[in-house]
């Protein structure tokens, strides 16, 4: 089977998530508690929550698309685990009152980690060391 075949599922869902956080949570109609987080980022003037909740939104429906292309698989990864990362890491700093279950994100965050990295490394060929025994 083609690589590409075996990833085109997991890779849609982690496409899906993008569009799902880009489309729906940020653009239209848009979730309250994501307008709270970003408006709560100190020194963020009230008046650019908008502007930058749409960009947010926008880059990752961008990065959705970039999934489903293929294209650079593990730069890929490591932008979208860059992405999570800070994400979270703001959202737990700045706005953390508004998420419900702190602990429910990340570990759901690092399960979608997870996946985006089997897609990469799968999609580009590379394989993880083969795992050593330990000396007794």
């Amino acid at each position: 089977m083609q690589r590409s075949r075996r990833t085109a599922l997991p890779a849609a869902a982690v496409a899906l998530t993008w569009f799902y956080e880009g489309l729906w949570c940020k653009l239209w109609p848009g979730r309250a508690d994501q307008r709270a987080i970003v408006g709560s980022v100190p020194m963020l003037p009230a008046g650019a929550v908008t502007t930058v909740l749409a960009a947010i939104g926008l880059m990752e429906v961008g990065i959705g698309l970039w999934v489903l292309s293929g294209r650079r698989p593990l730069l890929a990864a490591a932008v979208q685990t860059a992405l999570i990362v800070a994400f979270n890491t703001g959202g737990l700093l700045f706005g953390a009152d508004q998420i419900a279950e702190p602990g429910r994100l990340v570990v759901q965050d690092l399960a979608l980690i997870a996946l985006i990295w089997t897609v990469a490394t799968t999609r580009s060929g590379a394989t993880a060391a083969p795992a050593r025994a330990l000396a007794p």
